[in-house]
């Protein structure tokens, strides 16, 4: 019977260490940040999840203690009619618990406030963050591609971009450069990245689970989020939150090359035939299930296109998506399938 036991704890101790070795693989995207932001939402995150299963782990073990040692039939415990009460119990009754949640709370207000995008602040601060410890980080996780983290002589100039979301596509408009893109984002590494964010359609999350947390895009109104990332690399984003029949298809690359692929990629893209215009973004907004993520390039936007598009929504501007949402979504519904 023995031996039984010891097999199958034997069999479950490796069935838990065969599973924690995906924790390594690179689709756990929370558990790899990239960035200072999303390094500091994932310290936060292990912080609370380490408090509170202490505190479960203590309150269980206790309620185990006391149900064996108060148990029926237990006579060497005695009942005493005369307690009332105990000053020892009701401070740890009321002092653990205030000690816990103001020591959680102290650390949630500052990492609210070390990743607020609204808050200039707090990317000045990400980006010290940044460059004290970035490349040693990046050494540490991967040798081979440091070549394009040499440190900076001075503080890279913030790069502004302008989010979209439709049904069921990501538009990207990079305002100074004067291009946009359809389904990728490409930024340059250690640069702080400003969005704008807006959708033509209903709710949407912005995430990129390595670079930066998810945020609301919201029809209709201007939202913000900053990121910066500190290793180069391809990452996936995403919309977090439900949006229709395309929603699975949802998602966008993110691309972190150096200065000068950068700088070499806008060249690129200004060459493209395509241009953004509002009738033009219309199209891309009408219901579209985009199956291989194909990437639209536009190497000029129409001045104010982003506000224009808020404007419209708020005008009662729709992109009307079929509501016979059934298996098979291409014959009985006009939505354009990219493949």
């Amino acid at each position: 019977m023995a031996l039984r036991k010891g097999r199958a704890l034997g069999r479950l101790g490796a069935a838990l260490l065969l599973f924690l070795t995906g924790c390594a693989q690179k689709a756990y995207w929370l558990v790899h940040p990239k960035g200072a932001i999303a390094r500091t939402e994932w310290h936060t995150t292990v912080l609370d999840v380490a408090v509170m299963g202490g505190v479960v782990l203590v309150a269980g073990g206790l309620v185990a203690v006391f149900l064996w040692r108060y148990r029926v039939g237990n006579r060497s415990r005695t009942y005493d009619p005369t307690f009332t009460a105990s000053l020892v119990i009701e401070i740890l009754v009321w002092g653990v618990p205030l000690l816990v949640v103001g020591y959680l709370s102290y650390f949630s207000v500052k990492s609210v406030l070390a990743t607020n995008p609204y808050d200039p602040l707090a990317m000045r601060g990400a980006l010290a963050r940044q460059g004290r410890n970035g490349e040693a980080f990046a050494r540490r996780a991967d040798p081979a591609m440091t070549s394009a983290l040499a440190p900076a002589m001075r503080a890279p100039r913030p790069l502004r971009v302008e989010v979209i979301t439709t049904d069921w596509q990501w538009v990207f408009i990079y305002p100074k450069e004067g291009i946009a893109t359809v389904d990728e984002l490409v930024v340059p590494v250690r640069t702080p990245v400003k969005f704008d964010l807006t959708s033509a359609t209903v709710v949407n999350d912005f995430f990129i689970p390595e670079l930066v947390g998810e945020i609301d895009v919201m029809p209709g109104m201007r939202t913000k989020q900053a990121m910066i990332a500190g290793r180069t690399g391809v990452y996936h984003g995403y919309s977090d939150d439900y949006s229709g029949g395309g929603f699975s298809w949802m998602g966008f690359s993110t691309r972190v090359v150096d200065h000068a692929r950068f700088e070499k990629w806008v060249r690129r893209v200004r060459a493209a035939r395509d241009q953004l215009s509002f009738a033009r973004f219309s199209r891309i907004a009408r219901p579209t299930i985009n199956l291989a993520q194909r990437v639209s390039h536009f190497s000029e936007v129409q001045k104010g296109l982003f506000d224009h598009v808020i404007g419209r929504v708020m005008a009662g501007r729709v992109y009307r998506t079929p509501l016979a949402m059934t298996e098979n979504m291409t014959k009985p519904m006009n939505v354009r399938m990219i493949k």
